[in-house]
């Protein structure tokens, strides 16, 4: 094997560590918030050498969750198609993929470096042509992306039994979270002006 096939199988390979160590972290960190850098080598089953190789800090660390969880939200925002598709059934479909997201990055979630002027522009987007289609009245994208993140955040933290999950249709418990999230920012973005 010559050495431009020993170095893609040392790159595949970090990758593959790269990988476990910010899997073991999402998971470590939901737990423990405060958990070391020795904790998650255990959990990913590498070394502390090898996280620290990575990893020279736990801000690097979190900076790389971030990075990570912003890639799948550009993600999701291009499959939700927020820029073509009729802006409600994307304004659903971005809001069941954070919901996804939510459960699968629940420490990672709460990192706010993930919101890059990216994601924002891409909800700025969504809510402008929600303003545009005449669903919600509210015009500044900036504060329907606020009130939308802010209710994101109240609703995922609902227990199982409130009353409030109970006013759905839906059947399953993930998608009464996704309804009552569309109709409460819907509802507090679509009231008529004061007279």
């Amino acid at each position: 094997m010559g050495e431009a096939g020993t170095s893609r199988r040392m790159r595949a390979d970090a990758e593959r560590s790269v990988a476990r160590i910010l899997d073991a972290a999402e998971t470590v960190l939901a737990q423990d918030p405060a958990a070391s850098l020795e904790r998650v080598a255990d959990v990913a089953g590498l070394t502390r050498a090898t996280v620290h190789r990575r990893f020279a800090s736990r801000k690097a660390l979190l900076d790389a969750l971030a990075e990570r969880l912003t890639r799948r939200y550009l993600l999701g925002l291009t499959q939700a198609r927020v820029d073509t598709a009729p802006p409600l059934v994307a304004l659903y479909r971005v809001t069941e993929i954070v919901f996804e997201l939510k459960l699968s990055h629940r420490f990672a979630i709460q990192l706010t470096e993930a919101i890059t002027p990216e994601v924002r522009n891409g909800l700025g987007t969504l809510f402008a042509r929600l303003h545009e289609a005449g669903v919600i009245t509210a015009s500044d994208p900036a504060w329907c992306r606020r009130v939308y993140l802010a209710l994101l955040h109240e609703v995922h933290d609902l227990p199982a039994d409130a009353p409030a999950l109970a006013d759905s249709d839906a059947t399953d418990e993930d998608a009464r979270r996704v309804d009552l999230q569309i109709r409460t920012v819907l509802g507090a973005l679509n009231a008529p002006p004061a007279q």
